[in-house]
């Protein structure tokens, strides 16, 4: 069995409500509802493998939409005790997926919406923006379960994201759907 994982039910609106061989599981947004959840998931049943579908922003002008592999997380909104953007004092700087070969996304607790934001995140090294892979792939991580990682281009991060995230979330949801089936036969 496996574990579709999303943050929001308007990012599954185009999935059935059961999908065979998974079970569905709505985190909430934001890397704690979605660090609580999935933990509790993991932890009262067993699964051969975690399915991450979702919406996240552009950062990288040259990234196109569709949907996108993750092959890696960091996270934007924290600093060490050095003062260092995207170090957290007891986390891993980065966390990975498989072999590498993907997109990295940058996980922070706020829907990223603005020129000068996208400045300071863009250096770190990431394509994307979200508010929960970090979370998933650091959980996943620590009860052994791969994951894999498949996020759609919602928006480009600047002035009036949300307003795009909201008109394009249906659209998103349909090309992760149609993504799913393709990889999955489901």
């Amino acid at each position: 069995m496996k574990l579709l994982v999303a943050a929001l039910d308007a990012e599954l609106v185009a999935f059935p409500e059961t999908l065979p061989g998974f079970d569905r599981l709505v985190t909430g947004p934001g890397k704690l509802q979605a660090t609580f959840a999935l933990t509790r998931a993991l932890d009262a049943a067993t699964y051969d493998e975690i399915l991450v579908v979702g919406t996240a922003g552009a950062i990288d002008p040259l990234l196109p939409t569709g949907v996108h592999e993750i092959a890696g997380a960091i996270q934007h909104d924290v600093t060490d005790i050095d003062g260092v953007v995207g170090q957290h004092v007891s986390l891993p700087p980065r966390v990975e997926i498989g072999d590498g070969d993907g997109v990295v996304i940058a996980t922070g607790d706020h829907f990223v919406d603005d020129a000068e934001a996208v400045g300071v995140i863009r250096p770190l090294g990431a394509r994307m923006v979200d508010m929960e892979t970090y979370a998933y792939i650091w959980v996943a991580d620590r009860f052994g379960v791969p994951i894999r990682v498949l996020k759609a281009v919602s928006d480009r991060a600047q002035d009036d994201a949300i307003t795009d995230w909201r008109e394009t979330v249906a659209a998103c949801s349909a090309q992760l759907r149609e993504t799913v089936a393709e990889l999955y036969g489901v």
